[in-house]
Formats: structure tokens, sequence, C-alpha cells
């Protein structure tokens, strides 16, 4: 059974503030196949530049190179030909691109639903991190069930234990290696959830896509990380994008406060990212889902009194034990622990990069849910700044050899159109003429592939 490792890849990672830690190793395989097919293009090509040589040699006249031409067109279609294992791949992939959509946008909706009768972001927020301890449970039913290897649950508690170090789990680690973590991350989604209260899901959901930005700039600086203008133009779109939802609003003090409260938990989220990488630096899927575990029970152990204090001091105010939206809390924590799991182990069945495109997908779906609700006016500002975000956070998921990949597409684009105009202006009556096109386009194709 090939073990899947995981590392944290911060420029790749989704943004949430659930945090993503993983990246599989094994993502790379779609870069991989597509330059297998690259790669199978070529074989293709020297089979096709044969082909239409023999069927100009052999062919009389002008069926020859007839026959040259329809086998060229069935060989140009075969690398678009997909079989059914990529098929459920791609299906599976978007199954989890729209379930990433959904959970991250319903977790947005929900608890904007839930502050209107329960005023406790701090709580809610603890409420939603202490789920985190099924993390590891979830992941052990997962191995169970699919491992051909069986093991305990203490086995594998060991075995992924490792991660921590050679002693494993210590207090000393439990606390100077947790403790971090989990203020980061308990900020990350308190700020979050405080600035929903003062600006719409949209703008908030919007505003966090800069957390990519702010993620290479820190990699860039702290990490030094390569150095891509790609990326640089992306960050500036995403302070552009900023400065005009602000703008949007008139530069009202209470969205000023609510957008200045999303993008702090965009720096959290991304000095959470970067932070992780520097000091554990990558994570198997056991690990990662162990880490979230002990991150879960971190917060239940030493976060509880913080609520409790924000109640008795009389900051946040709870509704009656008996009143409290028990199924309202309840469902955003069910949300947002299913978007943290599609976030951390969705890329076993797809692409990181398409998984991104499912938490730029809630921007519009949250814009339809607020416009119909009537929380938000969209002028054209607005509208605007958030396609300028949007457009950033997808820059930043462009690979690092995008410019070769983009040259090579052109060229290849180039020469199939060369090939077309080759056919167009070959004349049935003429096979020589014919078979001497037809040699020049597949050698002058062969050639560039190679």
């Amino acid at each position: 059974m090939k073990k899947h490792s995981a590392r944290v890849a911060p420029l790749t990672a989704c943004n949430s503030p659930v945090l993503t830690l993983t990246k599989v190793e094994g993502d790379e395989r779609p870069a991989d196949a597509s330059r297998v097919g690259v790669g199978g293009g070529s074989r293709r090509t020297e089979a096709e530049a044969r082909g239409e040589a023999e069927g100009g040699g052999g062919g009389g006249g002008g069926g020859g190179g007839g026959g040259a031409r329809r086998l060229g067109r069935r060989a140009c279609c075969r690398p678009y030909c997909c079989s059914a294992g990529q098929l459920k791949r791609a299906l599976w992939g978007w199954a989890v691109v729209l379930s990433v959509c959904s959970s991250w946008a319903g977790t947005s909706q929900l608890a904007k639903i839930t502050f209107r009768t329960f005023d406790a972001p701090f709580a809610v927020t603890w409420f939603a991190t202490t789920w985190n301890v099924l993390f590891f449970l979830l992941y052990y039913a997962g191995h169970a069930w699919s491992s051909e290897e069986k093991q305990s649950p203490l086995q594998r508690f060991r075995e992924c234990c490792r991660f921590f170090g050679d002693d494993g789990l210590t207090v000393k680690i439990f606390f100077s290696r947790m403790a971090p973590f989990c203020v980061l991350w308990t900020l990350t989604n308190y700020l979050y959830l405080l600035a929903l209260k003062k600006i719409s899901a949209t703008d908030a959901s919007a505003l966090f896509c800069c957390n990519k930005a702010f993620v290479f700039l820190l990699s860039w600086i702290v990490l030094r990380d390569r150095f891509m203008g790609v990326r640089i133009v992306a960050a500036i779109f995403a302070i552009a994008g900023i400065v005009m939802i602000t703008y949007a609003d008139g530069f009202h003090s209470h969205s000023v406060i609510g957008i200045t409260l999303v993008v702090a938990s965009a720096s959290m989220s991304a000095l959470y990212k970067v932070l992780f990488k520097m000091l554990l630096g990558s994570a198997k899927y056991g690990e990662a889902a162990l880490f979230l575990s002990v991150l879960g029970l971190f917060n239940v152990t030493f976060i509880t009194c913080v609520p409790l204090a924000l109640y008795f001091t009389g900051v946040e105010h709870w509704t009656p034990f008996s009143l409290i939206p028990w199924e309202k809390l309840c469902g955003m924590a069910i949300l947002l622990l299913s978007f943290n799991i599609l976030m951390n182990f969705g890329i076993a069945v797809t692409s990181p990069t398409l998984i991104s495109v499912g938490v730029v997908l809630s921007v519009p779906v949250n814009a339809v849910t607020d416009a119909y609700s009537s929380d938000i006016v969209f002028n054209s500002v607005r509208v605007i700044a958030v396609l300028i975000i949007c457009l950033g956070f997808l820059l930043l998921l462009l690979p690092e050899e995008w410019d070769r990949l983009a040259l090579e597409l052109i060229s290849r684009f180039k020469v199939s159109k060369k090939e077309e105009a080759a056919e167009e202006r070959g004349e049935p009556g003429f096979a020589g003429q014919s078979r001497n096109k037809g040699s020049r386009t597949s050698t002058a194709t062969f050639a560039h592939s190679f």
C-alpha cells in the first residue's frame, strides 16, 4: 500500500480560518500525468509522422493523402480521450470542490445567523475548535477501512507521535509546540467571526482570500522562497481590493473595523502556516490528524477559562442555557469540521489548486445569499474590488514554472495551426505535393516535441 506523504505548502494551501496544514506529495501526480501526456504526445506525433509517410508513399493520388490526413485527425483526438479512471478522478475532484464551496459558504452564513440569538463569538470559536478532537478518530476509521496493514489505535497513535520528535508527544512538546499554534488558530477564527458581526459574509470571505498573498510575502521574506513577479502583482491586487472595499462603504467606522478584523485574521492565518513550515516542516496524513486533535485537546484544557471569563465579566452575553441555539452551533461546527477535513485530506483525490477554486467559488455563493437576504448593496466599486481580490487569489495558484508551461502551450498551438493550414492547402489531385507537405509538417512537429 503506497503511503501518502503530506507536507506544508503555504503557497498552495487554501485560505481558511481552519488553517490548512498539509499537501500531499503525490499531488504532483496531475502535473506528472500532464508531463507523461506531453511525452505521449511526442510518441504519438512520431507514429503519426510515420503513418503519413507510409500513407503518402503506398497510396495512389489523393487517396494516400486523404488517408494520412484522416489518420492524423484520429491521432490528434487521442490525447483528449480520457479513461474511466481519469473520469472518476475528475468527478471526485469536482465533488470535493463543490463540498468545499458549500461548507465554507454555509459556515459563514450560519455564523451570522447564530449571532442574532447568541452574541458570543469567542465562545463559538472555542466550541468549534473543540470538535478538532475528532480528527484523529476519523482518520483512524478511514485508515482501518482502506489500509491493508491493520494497526490498533494505540499502535497508530505511537507511530504518528514520531512527528513531534524521537520522544513522541511529551509534556514539554505539548506546551512549547502546541501553545503558539493554538493561540494563532484561536485568533484567526475569533477575529473572522467577530468581523462577520460588522460586515457581510461576501466581504469577509473575499477579504480573507488575501491570506494567500500574506503567506507569499512572509514566505519570501522569512523562508527565502523563490521570488515571482506574478505573485507580487497578486499581492498588489489584494491590497487594492482591501482599499476599494473600504471605499465602497464610505470609510464608515463600523465597516472599517470589520475589514480590519478580517485582514488581521488573514494575517494570523498566514503567520500560522509559515510558522508551521518553519518549525515543523512536513507531516503525513496521520501526523496532521494527530496534530489537529492535540490542538483541539489543548483548546479544551487551557482555553476553556477564556470564554468563561468573558461571560462573567459581561464582555460576551450568553442567553439562558435552555435557549442557546445548539442546532445552529452544532451545524456550524460540523460544517467547519467538514471544511477542514476536505482542505487537509481532499487532496488525496484531487489537486490543491482545484480545492482552492472551491474556496474562491464560495465568494459568489455568499454574494447571492447576501443579495437575497438584503444584507449588502452591490455597487460597482464593491464588485470590482471582489473581482480584483479573487483574481489575485487565482494568480497565486499559478505554478512556479507557469511561464515555461505557457510558452510550450503557445508553441503547441502554433504548430497545430500550421498542420491544419498545411492540410487545407493540400489538394487531392497532387499526391506528391500532399506527401511533401505532410512530411515536412510532421518532421517539424517531431523536432519541436523533443
